[in-house]
């Protein structure tokens, strides 16, 4: 499935058939469900692959070796990636780009970032150098009501635990756990929640933060 016009938010289940193409004018990449059953994605040159394991356990192989995933771990791999088990989850695919090999998790109940509206963040994988992708866990508490925002590039993601509601100018769409999510560049949207908290897992293709040549921990805290 490619997506050329799309709504502020799209919501979608982890079905095996779940493939959704993104070409916007800044970045593009492929979105794939994963829902038990093997998933081999083809090794295609400079593309990095970065997934989640929403429920279950997935071994993971790799040119780095086979690693077994369990729930809320997630990864960042470039090359060939096959996962098999008996979970659920997502990978998104993104071109032009040379990932660092990465797993990690679980993730945590709670972000340890301030975030807006009284939400928090925690960056489960972060810029390897400035401007690179990233990924993020997003907490919203019970009874938040996020203002309406934004976002320079497309965002896809899970959401992990909880219930709320996206709130867009084409109407409100109820958020469950399970359900994966691609918001477009400038898609207007806002979280709300009311009884429960929502837990949200989120990759950007790109970020405006990062080390540099100039600016990294092993240079600055060199003295000479």
């Amino acid at each position: 499935m490619e997506v050329d016009k799309v709504a502020s938010i799209n919501l979608y289940q982890t079905t095996p058939q779940l493939k959704v193409v993104i070409k916007e004018s800044n970045f593009s990449g492929t979105l794939t469900g994963w829902n038990n059953e093997m998933l081999a994605l083809h090794k295609k040159p400079n593309t990095t692959y970065t997934g989640f394991v929403w429920q279950g356990s997935a071994r993971l192989t790799t040119s780095q070796g086979e690693f077994v995933l369990q729930e809320g771990m997630y990864f960042m791999v470039s090359g060939q990636v096959k996962l098999q088990g008996n979970g659920q989850g997502f990978v998104i695919a993104q071109p032009g780009y040379q990932g660092i090999f990465m797993l990690g998790g679980p993730v945590e109940q709670k972000g340890r970032l301030q975030y807006i509206d009284g939400c928090t963040d925690t960056l489960l994988i972060a810029p390897a150098t400035l401007g690179d992708p990233c990924f993020n866990l997003l907490h919203i508490p019970a009874n938040t009501f996020q203002s309406q925002h934004t976002h320079p590039s497309f965002r896809v993601g899970m959401i992990v635990s909880g219930a709320g509601e996206c709130i867009t100018p084409e109407g409100n769409f109820a958020l469950s756990p399970g359900q994966v999510f691609y918001i477009p560049k400038d898609g207007r949207h806002s979280f709300k929640t009311t009884h429960s908290d929502l837990r949200v897992v989120a990759y950007h293709p790109d970020s405006d933060f990062g080390p540099t040549h100039q600016n990294h921990p092993m240079i600055n805290r060199t003295i000479l």
